[in-house]
C-alpha cells in the first residue's frame, strides 16, 4: 500500500477548497446564513413549534448547497459514471469525509443530517445494485438530484439494535402484502417518499433470513408517524412510524423477498467507514484548534502551550487521530481491492473508536478554552452532542466491538451474507 494520499484524490481536495472559497463561503454569509452555524445554530436550525423538526429555511440552504456542489460535479463523486458521478473509491470517500471535516462547521459539510458537497447517497448506492428496473426507472434520477428520498424503518422500539427479531411483519393478503408493525428512530421521515420498512415475511424470530424490505409510499393508508423524538442534538427528523394494516403490492418489494436485512448490510461497511473518516476529521478539528488557542493564550504571563497538563492530553489525542487515520485509509483501500465484506472487523474497529476519540477531542477542547470552550460561541459543544450520537446510532461500539471479537475468537466469517454479491 501506498501511503501517500493519490494523484487524482490530491487535485479533488484542491477543487473542493476552492469551490467551497468561490461558491459554498459566500452563500454561507448570505441573507443572515451564518445563524445557521454561529452560537444561534441550535435555535435557528429547530422549528420548536412544529415538533422540532428541522426549520424549512435551514433545509432549503442545505438543498441548495447540493444542488450546486452537483453542477459543479462533486456532490455524486462515489456514484458510477453512467449516472453522473466519478466512480470513486472508499478510499477517496474516506479521505474527503475527514477533509472536509476537519474544517470545522461550515455549509460544506454539516453532518447532523448527513449533509455534504460530495455526497454519501447511501439511497441511490443501493438503488443502483439492488432495485428492480422499474424501481430504477421510477427512482435513480429523483435520488441522484435530491428530489425524492426514501427513509428506513429497520429499529424497533423493543428491539433495538437487534434487528433479527423483528416483531414487524408483513403477510399475504389477497395479492397484496399487508404491512403490520412500528419503527422508531426513523431518521428523515418528515420529507420521505417513501419508507423501507424491514418486516418479517417468513422464519422466526433471530433468523436473519426471512425478513423483506419494502419500499412503502408514506401516504399509503395505515402508515401514521406517532412522534418525532427530541434528542441531544437538536433539530430531530427521527420519528416513531407506526404500520396498520397498510397494503403494498408485489413491486414494493427492494431486492427480494426474505433478503432485506442482507442488502442493507451491504452498504453498512461503506457507509461506517466513511462515518469513521468524518469523526476523524472533527477530532483532529478539535485538537488543531485547541493546540492554536494554548499558544495564542497567556495566563499568569506564559503561554497555555508551556504547560504540560496542555501539552500531554492532545499528545494522547493527536497520537490516536495518527494511527487511526493509518487503519481507516488501509481499510478503505482493502475495501476497495477485495470488497466490503473482507474487511469487516476492521471497520468495526474503525467505527467505535473514531466517534470515542471525537467526543474525548471535543471535551478536551472545551477544557483547554475553559468557559468560551463550554460556550456555544465555539463548536465543541455542538460537534460532542452531534457525534456522541454515533457511539449509539452507527452500529452502538458494544455492538461494534462484539463483532470484533466474533471475527478474532472465530464466531464469525468475513463473507458476505447469504444472497448477497460480494463486490
Amino acid at each position: 500500500m501506498d501511503f501517500d494520499i493519490p494523484e487524482d484524490i490530491r487535485q479533488l481536495l484542491g477543487q473542493l477548497d476552492a469551490f467551497i472559497e468561490t461558491t459554498i463561503k459566500p452563500l454561507e454569509r448570505e441573507n443572515d446564513n451564518a445563524r445557521f452555524f454561529d452560537h444561534r445554530r441550535e435555535h435557528a436550525r429547530t422549528d420548536w413549534d412544529r415538533d422540532g423538526l428541522p426549520n424549512e429555511e435551514w433545509e432549503a440552504l442545505l438543498h441548495k448547497a447540493k444542488r450546486l456542489a452537483d453542477e459543479a460535479g462533486f456532490y455524486r463523486y462515489p456514484v458510477p459514471k453512467a449516472h453522473g458521478g466519478m466512480g470513486g473509491t472508499n478510499l477517496g470517500m474516506a479521505i474527503i469525509r475527514e477533509h472536509l471535516t476537519a474544517k470545522g462547521l461550515g455549509l460544506h459539510n454539516d453532518l447532523q443530517n448527513e449533509h455534504s458537497i460530495v455526497g454519501n447517497n447511501v439511497g441511490l448506492l443501493l438503488m443502483l445494485r439492488y432495485g428492480s428496473d422499474a424501481q430504477k426507472q421510477a427512482w435513480i434520477d429523483d435520488l441522484a438530484e435530491d428530489r425524492r428520498s426514501f427513509a428506513y424503518g429497520i429499529t424497533e422500539p423493543k428491539h433495538g439494535s437487534d434487528a433479527t427479531h423483528m416483531e414487524t411483519v408483513a403477510v399475504r393478503g389477497g395479492d397484496t402484502w399487508v404491512i403490520n408493525g412500528e419503527k422508531t428512530w426513523n431518521t428523515g421521515v418528515h420529507k420521505a417518499h417513501s419508507d423501507m420498512v424491514m418486516a418479517r415475511t417468513h422464519g422466526k424470530a433471530g433468523d436473519a433470513d426471512g425478513i423483506t424490505a419494502f419500499l412503502v409510499p408514506m401516504d399509503t393508508p395505515g402508515v401514521k408517524i406517532e412522534e418525532f423524538l427530541w434528542t441531544f442534538n437538536m433539530p430531530t427528523d427521527h420519528a416513531r412510524v407506526s404500520f396498520t394494516n397498510v397494503r403494498v403490492p408485489d413491486s414494493a418489494i427492494f431486492g427480494g423477498a426474505g433478503r432485506g436485512l442482507q442488502v442493507v448490510q451491504h452498504f453498512f461497511n461503506e457507509n461506517r467507514i466513511r462515518q469513521a473518516a468524518s469523526s476523524l476529521g472533527a477530532a483532529q478539528y478539535c485538537v488543531n484548534e485547541s493546540v492554536k488557542y494554548a499558544m495564542e493564550r497567556k495566563p499568569f504571563g506564559k503561554a497555555l502551550s508551556s504547560n504540560q497538563g496542555i501539552q500531554f492530553p492532545l499528545v494522547e489525542l493527536q497520537t490516536q487521530c495518527e494511527m487511526l487515520r493509518a487503519l481507516i485509509h488501509k481499510t478503505a483501500w482493502l475495501m476497495d481491492r477485495d470488497g466490503a465484506f473482507s474487511v469487516s472487523d476492521k471497520v468495526s474497529m474503525c467505527n467505535f473508536w473514531s466517534n470515542r476519540l471525537c467526543c474525548e477531542a471535543a471535551d478536551r477542547a472545551m477544557q483547554i478554552h475553559g468557559g468560551l470552550g463550554y460556550s456555544r460561541y465555539k463548536p465543541f459543544e455542538h460537534i460532542y452532542r452531534h457525534h456522541r450520537r454515533y457511539r449509539i446510532t452507527e452500529g452502538a461500539e458494544e455492538i461494534q466491538m462484539r463483532r470484533v471479537a466474533g471475527y478474532l475468537f472465530g464466531y464469525m466469517t468475513q463473507r458476505a451474507p447469504k444472497g448477497v454479491a460480494e463486490d
